[in-house]
């Protein structure tokens, strides 16, 4: 692994300034939204649910396009069908708001756990940065909220994807900023 060092230059110095006010701004906007979605977790969860349903009609209306654009008979019927099922999909995400949050509980566990393993891996990565060990740490809530999900099914759908979602926007937020400062003392140097 390469330890990145402040060699003076103005050059390094941007790249070091740059990469830390992206980290910060990142951290602060995954905070603002980590306190809205604590407070607020059951909305969060129909939010969303809602969103992940429009952008399963948006596709929908992309496999149609193809469909109205396709050159085969059969790539036509493929993304009829395509479109079809994410259609149905789409509208019982976007418009049911009670539909379909149990499937996205286990969904979101799963996508916890991923999260997780990559900011730990993310962690590694940066290992020459003081505040490495905050990912890490991050990756380590992140996991342990995809196993609290799995582990209360079915009776934390209703809450559990809202107030984990904030709860992992909150860790992750922090990190960033912990990250951003950590950049902040290496640009000094």
């Amino acid at each position: 692994m390469t330890l990145v060092v402040n060699d003076g230059t103005p050059e390094m110095r941007g790249l070091l300034d740059k990469g830390r006010k992206r980290l910060r701004n990142v951290g602060v906007i995954m905070l603002v939204l980590g306190v809205l979605a604590v407070a607020f977790p059951f909305a969060t969860t129909i939010a969303f649910k809602t969103v992940i349903g429009w952008l399963f009609i948006i596709g929908a209306l992309g496999h149609f396009y193809g469909a109205w654009n396709a050159d085969t008979p059969t790539r036509r019927g493929v993304d009829i069908i395509q479109g079809v099922i994410f259609g149905v999909i789409g509208v019982w995400l976007a418009f049911l708001p009670l539909g379909g949050i149990v499937t996205l509980t286990v969904l979101l566990a799963v996508a916890f756990i991923l999260h997780g393993l990559f900011e730990l891996v993310m962690g590694l990565w940066l290992k020459q940065f003081p505040g490495w060990k905050w990912l890490m740490i991050s990756g380590a809530i992140a996991i342990l909220a995809g196993v609290l999900i799995f582990a209360e099914l079915p009776s934390s759908a209703t809450w559990a994807i809202g107030l984990l979602l904030g709860i992992n926007l909150l860790s992750s937020g922090f990190s960033y900023l912990m990250v951003s400062m950590a950049m902040g003392k290496v640009a000094r140097v």
